[in-house]
């Protein structure tokens, strides 16, 4: 059974590369019927956030990738890794070193002086000596000191690493006797039957250690998947600026989850030219062997035209949920519908959307005066003043835009106007500006009372 997990560390806030690497492994648990967990690694009991934490469950419950299990907490397991650490004591495939600090300072000098990499020499692999009183011992597994560390990566193909370039007997019980990250890793990824490890190619360095503890352990090494990195634009590491934020950022901006992750398998894995993937045709279409081998550059107007495609198409009763997250509820209006689909074509985010519907719903306080001077002539408010007049004693009922299209046609009739002697003044007396969706939507949607009092209003403090 295929089995992957999500790893995150609870130090920040989950960012867009962690959501997208939760996402594919996700995806491929899911497509195999296989079982997807969620491992919070804590062991750095310092620089752990139970905010951090709880962020992390957010995003996941906001973006619908459900877990299977408890979530696991490392640092209720030091009791299990522990265990390991003895067993590896016992077997002699890990030793105490008892280094000073001052032994530590003048090697690395030594190291420094002849221009080597810093590492540890291995003093304390097979010591016979006196064992120090005044060190408190770390313990290091003895790891190859030659030959090569192979596997194949499902992305990058087989990789290779000689042993001795990277690897020295490598630390996996601090002092105090709390372990090293690749150590708990690789225990953890074996004893919850990690089949396949997708995770970012910043972890790529750690594998050949994490290979050691496997081997030394009898643990099956699961098969790797190193995905890139996402840079931004220009090529550098995706910053705060350039859309590494809180995954919860994006839902206060307004965006949709399913757009988020439609972008997000987007950024180093393909199918076609197919840029639209509902999250059905992601399971059945998506393979870790076919993410690219090279890094994906950010673009934040994608994103903006993914989340306008969403919006789009979204029912009425997902968008009146969503505005509500936007101080926006028009779960009971009665032009609710008409409202909607008057903005769900002009709206790229759910913050646009509210904003826009507010403009229209709310009575305007202030009058563009740019727009007040450009559109608003000798005779708009006479013009005003005869349409409501107009509408207010119409025969027809007055509820659709199709209803106010053709009562206003018989008014420019009437009077021998254009659309221009009206639309402009009529659209800066209803919402305060030129801009709006069509005249036509926003009469439906304020109705005749609202129409009249509106223009009144507008016409009152323009004269005064």
């Amino acid at each position: 059974m295929i089995t992957t997990r999500f790893a995150p560390s609870p130090t920040g806030y989950l960012h867009i590369g962690g959501l997208r690497t939760a996402l594919y492994s996700y995806l491929w648990a899911r497509k195999n019927s296989g079982r997807f967990l969620l491992r919070i690694e804590d062991t750095d009991l310092k620089r752990n956030s139970k905010e951090a934490a709880q962020a992390i469950e957010d995003a996941f419950k906001w973006v619908g990738l459900s877990h299977d299990d408890e979530i696991v907490y490392q640092s209720q397991r030091f009791d299990l890794y522990k265990k390991y650490v003895q067993k590896l004591l016992d077997e002699d495939k890990a030793y105490y070193c008892y280094m000073s600090k001052d032994e530590l300072d003048e090697l690395r000098a030594q190291q420094q002086a002849r221009k080597e990499r810093p590492r540890y020499d291995g003093r304390y692999r097979d010591y016979k000596g006196e064992i120090p009183n005044d060190v408190k011992p770390v313990v290091r597994i003895k790891a190859p000191q030659s030959g090569t560390i192979s596997f194949v990566d499902g992305i990058k193909g087989e990789v290779s690493f000689q042993a001795e370039d990277i690897l020295d007997d490598f630390i996996i019980a601090r002092a105090d006797g709390t372990p090293t990250y690749n150590f708990v890793v690789a225990i953890d990824d074996a004893l919850m039957g990690m089949t396949d490890v997708i995770r970012g190619d910043d972890h790529l360095s750690n594998t050949p250690k994490q290979i050691v503890v496997y081997k030394a352990l009898g643990f099956e090494i699961p098969k790797f998947y190193h995905v890139p990195m996402i840079l931004n634009p220009n090529g550098k590491k995706l910053s705060k600026r350039d859309g590494a934020m809180d995954v919860m950022e994006y839902q206060k901006m307004g965006y949709l989850p399913e757009a988020l992750l439609n972008f997000l398998i987007r950024l180093g894995w393909s199918h076609g030219d197919q840029e639209i993937f509902s999250f059905q045709e992601m399971l059945s279409l998506f393979d870790p062997s076919n993410i690219n081998k090279s890094a994906s550059a950010y673009n934040g107007e994608k994103l903006l035209w993914l989340n306008a495609h969403y919006i789009k198409n979204a029912s009425y009763e997902r968008l009146t949920k969503e505005l509500k997250h936007f101080d926006l509820d028009i779960e009971d209006h009665d032009k609710q519908e008409i409202l909607v689909d008057a903005l769900r074509d002009r709206a790229k985010t759910l913050v646009e959307f509210a904003d826009m519907a507010k403009a229209i719903l709310d009575t305007p306080e202030s009058y563009d005066e740019k727009a007040v001077k450009k559109f608003i002539k000798e005779d708009s408010f006479e013009i005003l003043l005869k349409y409501i007049a107009f509408i207010k004693v119409s025969e027809k009922p007055l509820r659709l835009p199709s209803d106010f299209e053709q009562i206003t046609k018989e008014f420019m009739a009437k009077y021998n106007l254009k659309m221009k002697n009206l639309a402009q003044p009529l659209r800066i007396s209803l919402v305060g500006s030129a801009v709006s969706p069509s005249v036509y939507d926003v009469l439906s949607i304020l109705g005749v009372d609202e129409i009249v009092a509106r223009i009144e209003t507008f016409i009152h403090k323009q004269k005064d």
